[in-house]
């Protein structure tokens, strides 16, 4: 189902954050709808460093050609700050719609940006956002390819200030609204009191962040459209590498790991090994 449809549903889209084909996989046989390619992750995975700008906008479209290649769900795509201005963010839309994705995340930090539940983030002014989403808007191959808009004024210029632009962005063509680090359960309602009526709404949650977590549920109770949980998986996956290469150097072996993951086995079942081999065989020129 394309993502725009998906969205008249009144049941929250909870989209897990990916950062390659392994984790678009795994994600998909979990059951989701829907995928979120989190720039931070790329960072994170790629890069080994913090989600401070680092990640280029060729890095994530490479990125996204590798999911789009795995999984047929739809992908939203951190487009960061566009990666310059409103002619840069249209290349940028121009180049992610080809590697696949369904829906550009794109935010009214300067550039580089950082993570949005970071200190000492900056803004460009409201105008200028503006007139990226609208560039956005004009650049697009297809209308089912949207425009998500997120605001991090809430922690630079306070709450007020991040309603009043995340109006102006609507109202510039954004499909999709997204107020970055609310700091409270009532921030979040007033959120969705003022705008869950005209345009779907998209919330993040960050383990330790800004914003208080909540569960898919209560969020669909308060209003929202989309939950993403866009860096958890590097947060659980690092946590075990931590462990695991911690055994390894302490043993010498796996084998006190070995309850703790798949052998060999195990994850070629997990990525269909059979099942692409059986595929590639009818290929396979026939012996006389």
């Amino acid at each position: 189902m394309k993502l725009k449809a998906r969205l008249r549903q009144k049941e929250i889209l909870v989209a897990p954050g990916v950062y390659d084909g392994l984790t678009a996989s795994l994600a998909e046989q979990a059951g989701f709808e829907a995928l979120y390619l989190s720039g931070a992750a790329v960072a994170y995975t790629r890069l080994g460093r913090p989600d401070i700008g680092l990640s280029t906008a060729s890095e994530m479209a490479d990125t996204m050609t590798l999911i789009a290649d795995r999984t047929a769900l739809p992908v939203i795509i951190d487009a960061d700050t566009g990666f310059g201005n409103a002619l840069n963010a249209q290349r940028t839309m121009r180049l992610y719609e080809r590697t696949g994705a369904s829906a550009l995340q794109l935010e009214d930090q300067t550039y580089p940006k950082r993570c949005g539940h970071l200190s000492d983030k900056s803004l460009i002014t409201r105008q200028e956002m503006a007139g990226k989403v609208a560039a956005m808007a004009d650049a697009r191959a297809a209308e089912d390819t949207l425009i998500i808009a997120r605001t991090d004024a809430v922690a630079v210029e306070g709450f007020n200030a991040a309603i009043d632009r995340a109006g102006a962005y609507l109202e510039a063509g954004a499909d999709v609204l997204f107020i970055e680090a609310p700091q409270t359960e009532e921030q979040l309602t007033e959120i969705t009191r003022e705008f869950g009526s005209k345009v779907p709404l998209l919330v993040n949650m960050v383990e330790g962040g800004a914003t208080p977590i909540s569960g898919a549920q209560n969020l669909e109770d308060l209003g929202f459209s989309i939950v993403i949980f866009p860096g958890g998986v590097v947060r659980a996956l690092a946590h075990t590498a931590q462990a695991y290469y911690g055994s390894l150097h302490k043993c010498g072996s796996n084998k006190p790991f070995a309850d703790k993951m798949f052998d060999f086995n195990g994850l070629n079942e997990v990525l269909g090994t059979n099942d692409m081999l059986v595929k590639g065989a009818k290929y396979d020129p026939k012996s006389d």
